[in-house]
């Protein structure tokens, strides 16, 4: 066996997963490199057409992933931890924000941190505002596309992912958040479906990110002097350097590479940001903050469900914004939401969506201030400076860090950010598409995560060189209108899961066991371990609840109180009535029930006397159509005690007189 062979054979690497994922990635990266410009015009047509027609898919796809974690975070599921019940969390709490908030939009704040707010601000759509009005527009907006709503996409697919994976031992993929519906099918040629795509969309929005964001630092670093301009050549040797630590950091695993570059990366932001704040408008940038969330939450629910179909002036803006970002959230969420589920094992959910939601919001909220708005300030109070290149997004930042004292200082720092950023993006992106084509199989040979990061650099720099990344990027665009929807199947899936989850830790024992001792413990264990039939519990029924019932009956009788004991055939049941005049009779019944099992009991050796997946049960019933309960194991003395319980209830509740209404039987036999 050969070197070659011997790999291969160590590979965690799924067929199913790894053979169609790297066809079509191939397949498209070649069409969009030799007809990039064939390829940009026709998926341009089709994006635009799903702009303008289906945009409401987006917006209310969005609406109801913020609505639903919202919901959850303050339901009683909220305290369900992802994982063991006694399990604490893998990372520190800083760490696990820093980690989130890197892989999710570190790298974006830096591109659009001067960019977005600058756009809106001179945006033709809004020309008819003074500046003050188009400033605050400007925070508003962008506040609106980097704030809960961005952070509930990443957060459906990262609590999904979390939560069956931890909690219900299932593989960390997509496909486990299908458990509910799909169930064992999960594991055959449907699973393999949902993370071929996912491991598409990961690749895709790596790549894209890597090859735009390349631009960004190249005319970075000829801003500062450090290359002579942004030829392809220089973007390949940093295309190299960045996957070269990038491999580094992700072989050396998520504890140790990923959290420390992540660390490092918020402090060295956070140094940028306060640098900013001190030497910006402090005064005006703390006010505008705090005017700016009030406006945010004032107009929160109109912002989330505007279409903007009455203001046909602003649609287009609306298309290339709003829309183009809910988009490039959700085509972005496979991969987050992967990373986050990773990180994420010993929280509770409502630590989890609180922390994913509120957290790296509140940051981008204060970060979009302090550049977005001392970029607003800056041009109009120095004439237009920066509006004048808004067009040139590359070199944005570093002509706004231009007008800052030691200009040289920061715009080192700002591609220092820049760098990590794409590293941390880089190194989790291999990490998770690597988790993927493997089927979260563990301890996976390293020269996987060499793979994809070459390949990463690879298609990047083919796609770069031949111009083909937006064509790429549209792609994407459009791959999350049916990834919206597949989410919204999550939540399908989260309700399920939590609800039977609950009720599984949340049950208590079966009223069935209330009065056990251990005096006849051999007897009640055989009666466990057998699933009867139907005619063993209508057995049961006529030759020991029949007979208690009788005899409480004549006690009844004795004290000159009216009880009778009925019997009916479908289902079979006996029944004790005590009748009354004023008040509802009280009734105490007993019928057959039939009762499905799980098929995996059906399939246990250790439970050799289940055959079939249903049993038959005796369980109550009551004149007030209450649910009833299993009473199998009740001997012939506690039907009767339990039948007395019952009736003292009754008494002491048609003793109350606020319940006078619902136990009045003239008022209802009046009608």
């Amino acid at each position: 066996m050969n070197n070659i062979q011997r790999t291969l054979k160590n590979s965690t690497f799924k067929p199913g997963i790894i053979v169609p994922s790297l066809i079509f990635i191939i397949s498209v990266t070649l069409v969009s490199s030799f007809f990039p410009i064939q390829t940009a015009l026709i998926l341009d047509v089709i994006k635009t057409w799903i702009f303008v027609n289906l945009n409401w898919v987006y917006v209310w796809s969005v609406t109801i992933f913020v609505i639903f974690l919202l919901v959850l975070t303050f339901s009683k599921y909220g305290t369900i931890r992802l994982g063991d019940d006694d399990e604490k969390p893998e990372h520190s709490f800083f760490s696990w924000i820093s980690m989130l908030f890197a892989a999710g939009m570190g790298i974006g704040l830096m591109y659009f941190g001067v960019a977005e707010p600058m756009s809106h601000y001179t945006e033709k759509a809004f020309s008819g505002l003074d500046e003050v009005q188009r400033s605050r527009n400007a925070q508003l907006y962008t506040f609106f596309h980097w704030g809960i709503h961005a952070w509930a996409v990443y957060g459906i697919v990262g609590l999904s992912l979390a939560y069956f994976t931890f909690r219900f031992k299932l593989p960390l993929s997509l496909r486990s958040c299908f458990y509910p519906i799909l169930k064992n099918r999960i594991n055959g040629p449907a699973g393999d479906a949902i993370d071929t795509f996912a491991l598409c969309s990961t690749f895709f929005g790596i790549t894209t990110t890597l090859g735009f964001g390349v631009v960004q630092l190249n005319a970075g670093l000829v801003e500062v002097g450090v290359l002579k301009d942004t030829g392809f050549w220089y973007q390949a040797g940093i295309v190299l350097i960045i996957m070269l630590i990038s491999v580094i950091s992700a072989t050396s695993g998520v504890n140790k590479g990923v959290k420390y570059l992540s660390q490092l990366n918020i402090i060295a932001a956070i140094t940028l940001m306060v640098f900013i704040l001190i030497l910006g408008p402090t005064v005006f940038l703390l006010g505008s903050f705090s005017e700016g969330i009030g406006n945010y939450l004032t107009q929160f629910f109109t912002l989330t469900f505007n279409t903007h179909a009455y203001d046909e002036a602003t649609q287009p803006w609306f298309f290339n914004w709003t829309i183009l970002y809910w988009a490039w959230w959700i085509s972005w969420s496979p991969y987050v939401g992967l990373f986050i589920a990773r990180i994420s094992r010993g929280r509770t959910i409502r630590e989890f969506i609180g922390a994913v939601l509120i957290i790296p919001t509140f940051f981008n909220f204060l970060w979009m201030t302090v550049f977005g708005n001392s970029a607003t300030w800056l041009d109009r109070t120095r004439g237009g400076v920066l509006s004048s290149i808004v067009e040139n997004t590359d070199k944005l930042l570093f002509e706004f860090l231009g007008q800052f004292p030691i200009s040289s200082v920061t715009s080192i720092l700002a591609i220092f950010i820049i760098f990590i950023f794409f590293i941390t993006s880089a190194d989790s992106g291999i990490f998770v598409m690597d988790n993927i084509a493997s089927n979260n199989a563990k301890n996976s040979p390293k020269w996987q995560l060499i793979f994809w990061g070459v390949l990463l650099g690879l298609l990047s720099l083919v796609l770069l060189n031949a111009g083909g990344l937006q064509s790429l990027q549209t792609m994407t665009l459009i791959t999350a209108l049916p990834f919206s929807l597949i989410m919204c199947m999550f939540c399908y899936s989260l309700i399920v899961g939590l609800r039977i989850d609950y009720g599984y830790y949340k049950k208590g024992y079966s009223p069935a066991t209330t009065n056990w001792s251990g005096e006849f413990w051999k007897e009640r264990l055989d009666h466990i371990l057998s699933y009867k039939k139907e005619d063993a519990v209508n057995s049961f029924i006529a030759e020991t609840v029949r007979p208690a019932l009788d005899e409480l009956a004549n006690a009844f009788q004795e004290k000159q109180i009216v009880a009778s004991v009925s019997i009916y055939e479908h289902p079979f049941a006996v029944e004790i009535t005590i009748k009354h005049k004023v008040i509802e009779d009280f009734k105490y019944g007993v019928k057959t029930h039939s009762k499905v099992i799980s098929e995996f009991l059906v399939d246990e050796i250790n439970l050799p006397g289940i055959k079939k997946n249903s049993t038959f049960i005796p369980v109550t019933y009551f004149g007030d159509n209450r649910p009833g309960y299993n009473i199998e194991y009740f001997s012939h003395r506690e039907i009767i005690a339990d039948a007395l319980k019952q009736y003292e209830r009754f008494i002491e509740l048609s003793s109350d007189v606020k319940n006078e209404m619902f136990l009045d039987n003239t008022l209802k036999d009046s009608q």
